[in-house]
């Protein structure tokens, strides 16, 4: 008997030997899977290089097929998985196909990898985090900017011009919007801070230093000047803002008679200087706060040309127009201003009685029902 219960022993001890790590958790589907994943790795090192896979992707990128780049970068990735350009394009996808915490960890392997090479890793850290957090990841983001400027300066002086022709990879309007990213946080996430106005103007005045041309810093310098009550000032800063890309926008529209081959070339240029839509949005408010309604209005019909679907930019037009049946010059305007604000509040009325009022002034819904009434008097 002895003997019997020590061969059933070493027979139990010899079945749970041969069971494979972590087999007990996975289903034989699950482990299928496991081992064609393997294959396919194994068999991608030998169809594809490096150098084919990473221009596979970016075909991929080109034609915003996210899912099928992200799978060719990750089998690059698996060939070699310290690759900072692959880390960095990795974190890109996922940042595309809204996998934010993928991306932080890709973005956080390739800091880990290279903290000193590399700057856009952490301009899109800060973008994910918020607060210190981001202002720490802009700020050594400006950091490697700075030093990769200063290295080429250095290189150029060193070599001559004619000796050493080529480009920064760096730009100041680079420079200049990193400085921007940070003013906001100061005037968003950090705006109790103690210090945070000064902040806030030392990095837009860096903005401005680097790019004074750059829409979203002259934008912010409006912002700010109006939020320590030097409006005309800061109306100035915001006219030039606006004056920098909205006569773009009329030359392209312009440029639809010209000739395609003639014109691409500038219109992909003029397309570069238009600030996002929600930049655009946050330029058509601060326009309506300082009267500048007929700017505004420009501003507001294009994005509505752009995207019809959102409800701030019918709401804000409508909200304009009624703010000017106040006006004691517009005697002559009044039943055009009376029908277009109508016609634009009752376009932003139906989504507000939805509650899809993320996206507008938080007195919209009681605003809308008050101007509406007033409108149709």
């Amino acid at each position: 008997m002895g003997g019997q219960a020590k061969s059933k022993k070493k027979n139990k001890a010899k079945r749970k030997d041969t069971k494979p790590t972590g087999g007990a958790l996975m289903s034989p589907q699950e482990r299928m899977k496991a081992k064609m994943q393997e294959r396919a790795k194994k068999k991608t090192a030998e169809k594809y290089t490096i150098d084919q896979l990473i221009e596979k992707t970016e075909e991929c990128i080109d034609n915003f097929d996210f899912d099928m780049a992200r799978l060719y970068c990750q089998r690059a990735l698996d060939i070699e998985a310290t690759n900072l350009n692959l880390l960095d394009m990795m974190g890109n996808i996922c940042t595309e196909l809204g996998d934010i915490e993928k991306a932080k960890q890709v973005y956080l392997k390739a800091v880990e990898l290279s903290p000193e090479e590399g700057h856009s890793k952490y301009m899109y850290l800060g973008q994910i985090h918020t607060g210190k957090e981001a202002v720490q990841y802009f700020s050594k983001g400006t950091e490697v900017m700075l030093s990769v400027m200063d290295k080429h300066t250095n290189e150029a002086s060193a070599f001559g011009a004619a000796a050493f022709p080529s480009v920064c990879a760096v730009s100041k309007k680079d420079v200049s919007v990193a400085f921007c990213s940070i003013a906001e946080i100061f005037f968003t996430d950090l705006c109790m801070e103690e210090g945070a106005a000064d902040r806030c103007k030392e990095a837009i005045d860096k903005a401005l230093q680097y790019d004074e041309h750059n829409p979203e810093a002259l934008q912010l310098m409006a912002s700010y000047l109006f939020s320590i009550e030097k409006t005309e000032e800061g109306r100035e800063y915001l006219k030039k803002s606006v004056s920098s890309w909205l006569p773009s926008l009329q030359k392209e529209e312009e440029s639809l008679a010209s000739t395609e081959h003639d014109m691409e070339e500038e219109e992909d240029q003029n397309k570069s200087n238009i600030p996002p839509y929600e930049s655009r949005i946050t330029t058509a408010k601060l326009l309506i706060e300082v009267e500048e309604y007929e700017m505004a209005t420009e501003v507001l019909e294009d994005l509505l040309e752009e995207d019809d679907e959102v409800v701030e930019v019918w709401y804000l037009l409508g909200w304009l127009f009624y703010l000017q049946l106040g006006k004691q010059d517009l005697t002559n305007n009044g039943v055009n201003f009376r029908k277009s604000a109508w016609t634009y509040l009752s376009k932003a009325k139906k989504p507000l009685r939805a509650d899809d009022v993320g996206r507008t002034h938080s007195h919209s819904a009681v605003a809308t029902k008050k101007a509406l009434c007033e409108a149709a008097l």
